[in-house]
């Protein structure tokens, strides 16, 4: 199989890449090829897909699937399809769960009402700059995919991802708060988490593209509680913790945020997202996505954790000094 790879530099699709590779396809990455290499045995052709002749570069080559892992640019989209899309037999693209319009009822399936479609002719770096369009810039990239190739569509609705590449930090601070032991500030919630390892998801975009799955999923693992998980990863890595409940309204007031960024505490949900996390990954289960055992998945994020440096400044977490002024102020 011939695949392109629109992108190939990093996380997902650096992954995507890899995997095809290692089954033996002839894969092409298109890519501006600043975010860094291209797997080895993949062969990168620079496109700027910012510009509306961006693609320029891929004409005359000929694909049997695509795989498009956009992440906010409704026009990379819109160029990708124009470009190539009535002439494969197979394309992915991935959106995300962000494109949901609401989180606080429990989820029936990928046809739970959507956020309106936002078709922003901007620049991914632009439309970065406003977080609240991502998940109606995904829902406006589903459309045009759907409208473009119809029935040769796989649309997966990926979560959160996790894994080796991973440079969100949110999965990562836990694995590697937990590894350094000691007493441990953990949101009290009943609250449940979800995730899916980016090798798990690769394979399964692969095995979409060999198999021609087609669909709506919401690419993601099955629904656990979060502190029953922080307990098991506990548990995989041998740490020696004591986990330091903080209510809500505690943590509010301390001016600990949810979910990511600075002083944060990752996967913790405001209750207008609480039931983002519990999304059913029974349909994507049962359409071949094969999770990792759990403890694969934590010893690859604490192996990824390592070679980025655990004492780096992190991009979601608590560090180590507000942590404790968060255990000295209750």
């Amino acid at each position: 199989m011939r695949l392109l790879v629109l992108g190939g530099t990093r996380f997902l699709g650096h992954t995507v890449a890899a995997e095809g590779v290692r089954r033996g396809h002839d894969v092409v990455c298109a890519a501006r090829g600043q975010a860094g290499a291209v797997p080895e045995g993949a062969r990168l052709i620079t496109v700027d897909r910012d510009a509306e002749d961006g693609l320029d570069p891929l004409r005359g080559e000929r694909f049997d699937a695509v795989v498009d892992v956009a992440t906010i640019s409704y026009e990379w989209v819109r160029r990708a399809l124009d470009a190539l899309g009535d002439q494969v037999r197979h394309w992915t693209f991935v959106s995300s769960i962000s494109a949901y319009a609401d989180h606080t009822a429990p989820p029936t399936g990928v046809g739970d009402p959507l956020l309106p479609p936002k078709a922003v002719h901007g620049t991914r770096e632009a439309n970065l700059a406003d977080p609240e369009l991502y998940g109606s810039i995904k829902v406006a990239s589903e459309n045009a995919v759907t409208a473009a190739v119809g029935a040769k569509a796989f649309i997966v609705r990926a979560g959160l991802i996790t894994g080796p590449g991973d440079e969100s930090d949110r999965f990562g601070y836990w694995v590697q708060r937990l590894a350094r032991g000691g007493r441990v500030v953990v949101p009290d919630v009943d609250q449940r988490t979800q995730f899916v390892d980016v090798r798990d998801l690769a394979a399964w975009i692969i095995d979409a593209a060999e198999q021609g799955t087609t669909g709506v999923f919401d690419g993601i693992g099955p629904s656990v509680g979060l502190l029953d998980l922080l307990a098991s990863i506990a548990d995989i890595i041998g740490a020696e913790v004591e986990f330091v409940p903080v209510t809500p309204d505690d943590l509010a007031e301390l001016k600990v945020n949810h979910w990511a960024g600075p002083r944060s505490l990752p996967l913790w949900l405001p209750a207008t997202h609480a039931a983002m996390t519990g999304r059913d990954a029974a349909p994507a289960l049962a359409a071949g996505l094969t999770p990792r055992a759990l403890v694969d998945a934590v010893l690859g994020t604490l192996e990824h954790e390592r070679e980025l440096g655990v004492d780096r400044q992190r991009k979601a977490g608590l560090s180590a000094a507000e942590e404790v002024e968060v255990l000295d102020a209750l």
